[in-house]
């Protein structure tokens, strides 16, 4: 790809704005409290545990809506039955700069998935299900053991199928002393309705969105998810409804918000210009948007010739070009440099 001097200041100037919005965001007072910390204080978050465990009888989590009783030792197409599965549990210094801070991001890696992407880099644990079933009182322990470590949020990874048990050990925590928020990481794949159950309780929403059309989906998960675009764009902006652009404290912590994760795929497959366009237009341009460029040939890629090679510098360039020209000026920092590290190759 060519770039004149003219396209590459221009670029240049809209990527400092970038930063400098970064630097001006929104903050909370000292006085902050978690999302479920408020529900529980006003009597609701038990009634909405119930009502999140009332689903697992004729399982609807999720889009699949595979009907199956859970609560009866029945497995769906995640094949999660009634209690966690959790495959590992720590401090993550690998997330986004907001989430991590100095303590770390303290994630809780779920297995199954109810995606499942031929192109999964944790394949071992959302596609083969590698972990242990655990109590809500265990999980309910990690979390607190996360926030002694000094971690910033607790991090719950591929939470949908294991929803109502997230809530759960969340109230249980909070009587315990849980006292920061609470990040919902999803790969999108979600029902709206069910996000709607979370109103309140999650502070910080941290969504993919994968593709932007619905065969591309199709194509590259190992069950058809051709709904993939429709479940997770409206089940994005019922996120984004309840908690908003990012906000964060004095020190740039997350505290509440909605930040996207977007990975650039060979071949334009996963849409991103239709994508930055979408989140222009539907969420808000300071919406915190990290175009990911760490695509690499996991699980069954190579058996798919367009993703079966890594991304090009120049497909990198122009999908932050992209993201620029639609105006998003709330891009993540890691997104910022590895455009300067990819375009010094393509000049």
């Amino acid at each position: 790809m060519m770039f004149t001097r003219r396209r590459f200041v221009k670029a240049m100037c809209l990527a400092g704005g970038a930063i400098l919005s970064k630097a001006c965001r929104q903050t909370e007072p000292v006085s902050w409290k978690p999302a479920y910390a408020k529900l529980e204080a006003r009597g609701r978050f038990k009634r909405r545990i119930e009502q999140a465990y009332a689903l697992l009888e004729r399982c609807e989590l999720c889009p699949r809506r595979c009907g199956v009783n859970r609560l009866q030792g029945q497995r769906g197409f995640c094949r999660s039955s009634d209690k966690a599965i959790v495959y590992s549990y720590s401090p993550h210094f690998g997330e986004e700069s907001p989430l991590v801070g100095r303590g770390g991001s303290g994630t809780i890696f779920f297995s199954q998935c109810n995606l499942r992407c031929v192109f999964c880099q944790n394949w071992p644990i959302a596609h083969e299900g590698r972990g242990r079933e655990i109590t809500d009182e265990e999980l309910a322990s990690m979390m607190l053991s996360l926030q002694g470590k000094g971690c910033y949020n607790i991090n719950v990874v591929t939470p949908t199928h294991f929803m109502p048990h997230i809530l759960n050990a969340t109230r249980i925590a909070l009587q315990k002393g849980l006292h920061v928020p609470l990040c919902y990481n999803t790969s999108g794949y979600e029902r709206p309705q069910i996000i709607k159950l979370l109103d309140g309780i999650v502070d910080i929403y941290l969504p993919d969105l994968k593709f932007m059309d619905g065969a591309e989906a199709s194509r590259y998960n190992l069950a058809a998810a051709y709904d993939y675009p429709e479940m997770a764009q409206v089940s994005i902006v019922e996120m984004h409804r309840q908690v908003g652009d990012l906000v964060t404290d004095e020190r740039g912590n997350a505290l509440r918000g909605v930040m996207v994760r977007h990975l650039v795929m060979p071949n334009r497959i996963a849409g991103t210009q239709e994508f930055v366009t979408w989140v222009a237009k539907n969420l808000s341009k300071n919406t915190y948007v990290n175009i990911m460029s760490q695509y690499r040939v996991e699980h069954k890629a190579f058996e798919y010739e367009p993703i079966a090679r890594a991304i090009t510098s120049e497909e990198y360039v122009e999908a932050m070009e992209w993201a620029i020209e639609a105006g998003l000026t709330n891009l993540d920092s890691r997104s910022l440099s590895q455009l300067d590290i990819h375009r010094r190759r393509v000049r």
